[in-house]
C-alpha cells in the first residue's frame, strides 16, 4: 500500500499508510493525545478527526486547550442544541449556528411559537441526554439540487438562500444521531465529549444582520468537557455582572446615554469627564517626552478626502451618509478616521530627510454607524475618541520608530495594571487580496518590519492572516483582564499605501523626492472602549493617580465642617482631589456610601481630630489606617499615587 508523509508542528516528518486519519495519527503519537484530540487542520484546512489523509501535508492536532479546539467543540454543541430544540419545536426553521469567543449561538425562526428562558432547562437536559449517546459526527457531500429540494420541502427559505450562494460540489451536511444540518465541517469525533452545557441568553437577531430581513431568535449557549469547568465559568459570569462597566458607570456617576441625543452616543458626566481628562493628560505627557506634536482636526471632512484615502470605498455604504451643504453637489462626511486629516497637515510644508520622523498626535473623535443591535455600553458606540497618532518616517527609520511605539504601549499597559498581554501580528489574507489596497512589494516590506520589531522586543506574539487593515498590516495587543477575559487593546499599523495615494514626499540626502512610510498607532484604541475595559478589569477600583475623587472628608457633625473645609483646602493646594460629605447623615451611613462609590480614602473628622490638627483615615476595602498629621497624610497620598506609574524608556 502506498504511503504519505505527514509533517507535524515540531517539524518532524512521519510516514503513514495512505488513508490514515488524524485520530489514528494522534494515537500513533500517544494514547493520551488520542483521547483528547478533538479537531485537526491538514494543509491549513479544517478536517474531521476521521477524515482520510491521502496526500503529503502538514497536520496540526487540536485539543480543548487550543483556540481551534474550543471553536470545534462549541460549533458541534450548536448542532446539538439545534437538535434538542427541534425535539420540542419540530416546526422551527434553523439558519446558522457558529462558535463565538465564549460558546455558541443558533439563529432560529420559531414562527408563531415563543421560545424563552423557561425552555432552557428542558433543552439542556435533552442536550446532555443526546450527548451521552456518543453519536459520531460525520460529513457527507450533497448535490446542490438535493440540498435545495430538501430545504424547499421543509419550507426553510434561510437554508435555501445559503445553498443558492454555494457551488455544486462544495456542499456538505453534518449528521449525528437522527439529526442532519447544512455545514462545511469542523466537528468533534462524537457527542460524548460534551459533558456540561448551559443556555445563557435569548435575544432577537435579524437574518444576516440586515434590519430589512426577518427577525430571528438567537439562542446563546456554552459547553465544556467537564462539569467543573462550567461551574467555574458561571462563577466568573457572576463576577463579571458585578464588574459590568454599564453598571459601574451608573453607580460611579461617570457616563450616561440619552435616546434624545441618540443611541451609541455617550454623555460624559463630570466625574467621567475628569477621568477622561486624566487619561488624556497622562498620555500627552508621555507623548511629549517621545517627540510627538499635538494637532487638532475637525469632526467632518470633504467627501473627496475619503475617496482619496479609500475609506469611503471601504466604509461609506455602511457608515453615516454624506452631509449635503447648501451648495449643490458639495458633500461632507462625519470623520470615520483621523489619518487623512493628519496627512493633510503633513502636506502643508516641505520636509527633508533631516526633519523626519514627524509625529502628529490627537485625541480625535470619529463616527461610525453601528447597527442598533450591536451597540453595547461604551464598548460598541457610534461616536468615539481615539488616542490617535501618525508617524511619518523614512523607510530606514521604520523599525526603530515601530519599536518605540511598542515601548509606549507597554508603558501605558503597565501604568494601568494590564500586565498580562500577548501580541497579534495581523497580516493579509493569503488567498483573497481583493480586500486590500497597495502593491505586494509594499505589503511584504510592511509585514516583515512588524514581525522583526515583535521579535526584537521579545513580544509573545502570534500571526493571524486576514486580520490586517485594508491599507496595511498591524500589531494588535490582546490584554487579559482580572477575570481572564481577552480584549484587543492598542494597535500599531505600518502603511506604505496612504503616502502613495496622497503623493506624500520628502527630500532625501540625494536631493530627490522620496516617499515616507506612515505608522498609525493608538495605545488606548478608543477612550470609550478603554475606559469600559479598565472599569471591568479593576471592578471600578481605579488606580489612585487616575480616580476622579481620591478622598472624601466625612465630618461627624456640622460642628466640624469648618475644620473639614480647612483640610480640603490643604489637600487641594497639594493637587489632591477631595470633596466633603456634609449631609445630615450618621457617620456609619457616610462610610457605607463612600465604600459603594469606591472612593479610595476616607478622612473622618471629629472633636479629637480638630483639637489635634490631625485626620483619621480609612482605606477602601481595608478599613482604619490610623491617625495622621495633615502633612504626613499628604506625603502618604503622593507616594501612593506614584507607585503605580511606570517609567517610560
Amino acid at each position: 500500500m502506498s504511503t504519505i508523509k505527514i509533517t507535524l508542528p515540531d517539524g518532524s516528518v512521519k510516514e503513514y499508510e495512505k488513508g490514515i486519519n488524524p485520530f489514528e495519527v494522534a494515537k500513533s503519537i500517544s494514547e493520551g493525545l488520542s483521547r483528547n484530540v478533538i479537531s485537526a487542520k491538514f494543509n491549513d484546512k479544517t478536517v474531521e478527526t476521521t477524515t482520510p489523509l491521502t496526500t503529503d501535508g502538514n497536520l496540526v492536532l487540536f485539543t480543548w486547550n487550543d483556540k481551534e479546539g474550543k471553536e470545534v467543540f462549541w460549533h458541534s454543541s450548536a448542532h446539538l442544541m439545534a437538535q434538542a430544540i427541534q425535539k420540542f419545536y419540530p416546526k422551527a426553521k434553523l439558519t446558522i449556528g457558529p462558535a463565538i469567543e465564549n460558546g455558541f449561538y443558533y439563529d432560529i425562526d420559531f414562527g408563531d411559537e415563543n421560545f424563552s428562558e423557561k425552555d432552557f432547562d428542558k433543552v439542556e437536559k435533552k442536550m446532555l441526554e443526546i450527548a451521552r449517546g456518543k453519536h459520531q459526527f460525520s460529513l457527507r457531500e450533497v448535490s446542490k439540487k438535493d440540498a435545495l429540494d430538501l430545504y424547499k420541502k421543509e419550507e426553510n427559505p434561510f437554508k435555501v438562500e445559503l445553498i443558492e450562494n454555494l457551488q455544486d460540489g462544495d456542499i456538505t451536511f453534518c449528521d449525528h444521531d437522527d439529526f442532519s444540518d447544512l455545514c462545511r465541517g469542523g466537528h468533534l469525533p462524537n457527542t460524548g465529549f460534551i459533558k456540561a452545557v448551559k443556555l445563557l441568553n435569548v435575544a432577537g437577531a435579524y437574518w444576516r444582520g440586515d434590519e430589512t430581513k426577518p427577525q430571528l431568535t438567537r439562542v446563546y449557549g456554552i459547553s465544556f468537557p467537564k462539569q467543573k469547568m462550567l461551574k467555574e465559568y458561571l462563577e466568573m459570569l457572576e463576577e463579571a455582572k458585578k464588574r459590568d462597566h454599564r453598571k459601574l458607570g451608573k453607580e460611579l456617576e461617570l457616563f450616561t446615554f440619552s435616546n434624545n441625543v441618540g443611541q451609541g452616543l455617550p454623555l460624559w458626566l463630570p466625574k467621567g469627564a475628569a477621568l477622561r481628562e486624566r487619561l488624556e493628560n497622562f498620555l500627552k505627557v508621555a507623548q511629549k517626552k517621545a517627540g510627538y506634536q499635538q494637532v487638532v482636526t475637525p469632526h467632518i471632512g470633504h467627501k473627496n478626502l475619503y475617496l482619496t484615502s479609500g475609506h469611503y470605498e471601504k466604509y461609506g455604504a455602511d457608515s453615516f451618509q454624506p452631509i449635503n451643504t447648501p451648495k449643490e453637489g458639495e458633500e461632507f462626511l462625519l470623520k470615520p478616521m483621523n489619518c487623512p486629516h493628519h496627512i493633510e497637515i503633513f502636506k502643508t510644508k516641505p520636509y527633508s530627510y533631516k526633519d523626519l520622523p514627524v509625529r502628529f498626535a490627537e485625541f480625535g473623535t470619529v463616527y461610525r454607524y453601528e447597527q442598533s443591535g450591536e451597540l453595547h455600553g461604551l464598548t460598541r458606540v457610534r461616536g468615539f475618541t481615539q488616542d490617535d497618532a501618525h508617524i511619518f518616517c523614512t523607510p530606514g527609520q521604520l523599525l526603530d520608530e515601530f519599536k518605540k511605539v511598542i515601548d509606549l504601549v507597554i508603558y501605558v499597559f503597565g501604568s494601568l495594571g494590564f500586565e498580562n498581554f500577548t501580541a497579534q501580528v495581523s497580516l493579509r489574507d493569503k488567498e483573497d487580496k481583493s480586500k486590500y489596497i497597495g502593491s505586494d512589494e509594499n505589503w511584504e516590506k510592511a509585514e516583515n518590519a512588524i514581525i522583526q520589531a515583535a521579535k526584537e522586543k521579545n513580544l509573545d506574539y502570534i500571526i493571524e492572516y486576514g486580520e490586517a487593515a485594508f491599507y496595511g498590516p498591524k500589531l494588535d495587543f490582546m490584554v487579559k483582564d482580572a477575570l481572564g477575559r481577552s480584549w484587543q487593546l492598542g494597535t500599531i499599523q505600518v502603511d506604505y499605501n496612504l503616502p502613495e495615494r496622497f503623493e506624500l514626499t520628502y527630500t532625501g540626502s540625494d536631493n530627490k523626492p522620496h516617499r515616507p512610510v506612515m505608522i498609525h498607532r493608538a495605545p488606548f484604541g478608543s477612550m470609550e472602549r478603554f475606559i469600559a475595559i479598565l472599569l471591568e478589569h479593576t471592578g471600578g477600583n481605579l488606580p489612585l493617580w487616575l480616580t476622579p475623587e481620591q478622598i472624601i472628608i466625612l465630618p461627624i457633625s456640622e460642628k466640624y465642617e469648618k475644620y473639614a473645609k480647612n483640610v480640603l483646602t490643604l489637600l487641594e493646594n497639594s493637587d489632591i482631589r477631595a470633596t466633603i460629605d456634609n449631609r445630615n447623615e450618621k457617620i456609619g451611613r457616610k462610610i457605607r456610601d463612600a465604600e459603594m462609590m469606591k472612593t479610595p480614602f476616607m478622612i473622618i473628622i471629629g472633636e479629637k481630630e480638630e483639637k489635634d490638627g490631625t485626620v483619621s483615615v480609612r482605606k477602601h476595602k481595608e478599613g482604619d489606617l490610623g491617625t495622621f498629621k495633615i502633612d504626613e497624610f499628604i506625603n502618604f497620598i503622593h507616594k501612593e499615587e506614584t507607585k503605580d506609574l511606570k517609567e517610560l524608556n
